[in-house]
């Protein structure tokens, strides 16, 4: 793009609606055909809220602003990622979004400060670009992964390497060495790299020094750019991503997500589908539009992409064409995944019973509280000394409920549980930026309350991890503080991305309440089995393994009762029913907890 703009300025024939139109020839048309095809697809199977957020997606996606959607979306209680089909159209808004800016901030740079002060404006914003992709991923992770100012820095050093390279070659030795370097950069991120890791941030140097080096080697004639296959792949690199994310979408769908087989197989589907749709409709298109002049042009594109983002904010609107002739929104699987939707089942009643005044995180900001916790959250109701203390992450929050159901009479409750937030003596260790921020002021404030309470028991419960957290230093610095009882909750049966499109999808049958079922997150019986090996025997610790209450062979509970009831209403959070379940029939045959719960 950088060459295409530059050459075009040296030679004062660049065409800033020329640019423009160019790019969205080649990038609209295979995106109306995907957000159409989903559209229509999503007709007749998807549930009412799924359709509505596509709905939603498209029209964002259409109109290039999609990656402000997600960023908006990143809260605590969000959708999984992998239930939105249109998740990755957020990085070719970013694109579009540059492109948008590049040409219009060049010709500016360009007739003000010459050819080299556009050179150097370009290197001077892609460093402050870079540091602000460092600075703002620790601080605000989802506005750094998601927007144009953390992300321009990576398209800006394409450009760059293009004008340093443009009017010198590179030796034959010095170009192969700077191509096996970043070859293997980029094959290092993709083998080492996860989830876990702050993203963009410096991590990105990683893969994207790597792409500069290769475009630096300029080796138009090595067999790892100029076989055939990668010719191929590289023609149609664009269809295969824009088909690519909804078949791993519909991989987690059916339960397949972590099966080899499937996995090839929709790798190999993607590829085929990108083929024809580079054959079929870039290919058919790009050469159609550009016989055409510039005003009939801008509505062939204009139009159609038109129509779709009308439709789509109608399904929207529309609370995702919530009627009977609808097929997808009639089945009684449909509407079992609608109940328990996050918009749907996170009701204020329900939300009122996580006590989220008690937690130090705001879900709906993503950001930590700037102001304390209410007084209510640790104050005493009755005249007892004594009490029971919950601490922890979202997870204790959504047990909360089932204890204070059964808690007996004048037993005080108290609750600091934030999400996210495991919990730690000292710094935590386990989270970053506004997460880190909330979760230290969350653990201090924890254990800063046990002093001054000095309750009979506290309890700790977190998503999964358990073995990585330090439960020997704060189970040491609990009973300096005069604590007689400290009650550790193993994690609860997770499905990915939620139990209730497992039932609906392949376990529907009311009369089968434990389920065996690919989507179930198996790694947590090695966090059980590790955490029961620790404190099995612990006199100190009382470990309460909920796995081996709930699974057996393999098959966990996943229906509370006979009416399909999930345990937990997403992935991995207790439902109501589900919470006043673990208490009453598992917590409540505790040993100690059996002094305190009905």
């Amino acid at each position: 793009m950088t060459s295409i703009i530059i050459s075009g300025l040296e030679k004062d024939n660049f065409s800033l609606w020329g640019f423009y139109l160019a790019r969205a020839r080649r990038i609209i048309p295979a995106l109306i055909v995907l957000c159409t095809t989903l559209l229509v697809l999503g007709w007749f199977w998807l549930p009412s809220a799924d359709y509505k957020t596509l709905g939603n997606h498209a029209s964002a996606a259409l109109s290039f602003f999609s990656n402000f959607k997600f960023w908006r979306e990143a809260g605590y209680f969000d959708t999984a990622s992998h239930e939105k089909w249109l998740l990755h159209t957020w990085s070719l808004s970013v694109e579009w979004q540059f492109y948008i800016l590049l040409p219009i901030g060049c010709l500016l740079l360009w007739r003000w400060l010459g050819r080299n002060g556009v050179k150097l404006a370009l290197v001077f914003i892609a460093a402050i670009s870079l540091t602000l992709s460092i600075y703002v991923s620790a601080h605000w992770p989802g506005a750094a992964f998601y927007l144009l100012p953390t992300r321009a820095w990576e398209m800006l050093a394409g450009g760059l390497i293009w004008w340093i390279t443009s009017t010198k070659t590179i030796p034959l030795q010095l170009a192969r060495l700077f191509e096996g370097i970043g070859f293997s950069l980029i094959l290092l991120a993709v083998i080492l790299f996860n989830s876990t890791m702050q993203w963009p941030g410096y991590f990105a140097l990683v893969p994207v020094i790597g792409a500069m080096l290769v475009l630096t080697a300029k080796r138009s004639n090595s067999f790892l750019t100029a076989n055939s296959l990668a010719n191929r792949l590289g023609k149609s690199s664009y269809s295969i991503y824009l088909w690519h994310w909804p078949l791993v979408v519909l991989l987690t769908y059916i339960g397949e997500q972590r099966n080899p087989l499937w996995i090839a197989a929709g790798i190999g589907f993607s590829i085929l589908i990108g083929e024809l749709s580079y054959h079929c409709i870039e290919n058919t298109t790009r050469p159609k539009l550009a016989s055409l002049n510039k005003i009939k042009e801008l509505l062939a594109i204009a139009v159609p992409a038109s129509i779709v983002i009308c439709g789509a904010l109608f399904i929207n609107l529309s609370n995702g064409l919530n009627i009977d002739s609808r097929y997808g929104a009639s089945l009684l699987t449909s509407k079992y995944v609608d109940k328990y939707s996050t918009s749907n089942y996170l009701t204020p009643y329900v939300k009122k019973q996580y006590k989220p005044e008690c937690d130090f995180f705001d879900a709906k900001t993503y950001t930590a509280k700037d102001k304390p916790i209410p007084n209510s959250c640790t104050k005493k109701e009755t005249e007892k000394e004594h009490g029971v203390f919950l601490w922890g992450d979202s997870h204790a929050q959504a047990l909360s409920f089932g204890i204070r159901s059964l808690l007996s009479n004048n037993i005080n409750f108290y609750q600091i549980a934030s999400s996210g937030c495991q919990p730690h003596i000292g710094g935590d260790t386990a989270t970053e930026g506004e997460f880190k921020v909330s979760c230290d002021r969350s653990n201090k404030a924890a254990i800063d309350a046990i002093a001054k309470l000095k309750p009979d028991v506290v309890i700790m419960a977190q998503r999964s991890g358990h073995e990585k957290n330090n439960y020997e230093q704060i189970s040491s610095h609990l009973i300096e503080l005069g604590i007689k009882h400290i009650i550790l909750i193993g994690p609860v049966p997770q499905w990915q991305p939620s139990l209730p499109r497992a039932i609906a999808l392949r376990h529907f049958d009311q009369n089968i309440k434990n389920i065996a079922d690919s989507s179930f997150e198996y790694r947590l019986f090695d966090t059980d089995k590790t955490m029961k090996s620790r404190y099995g025997k612990n006199t100190i610790i009382s470990y309460i393994s909920l796995l081996d209450h709930l699974c057996k062979d393999n098959e966990c509970l996943a229906k509370v009762d006979n009416v399909n009831t999930p345990l937990v209403w997403d992935y991995g959070h207790l439902s109501l029913e589900g919470s006043k379940y673990i208490a009453q029939h598992i917590l409540s045959q505790n040993e100690v907890l059996a002094n305190y719960l009905k």
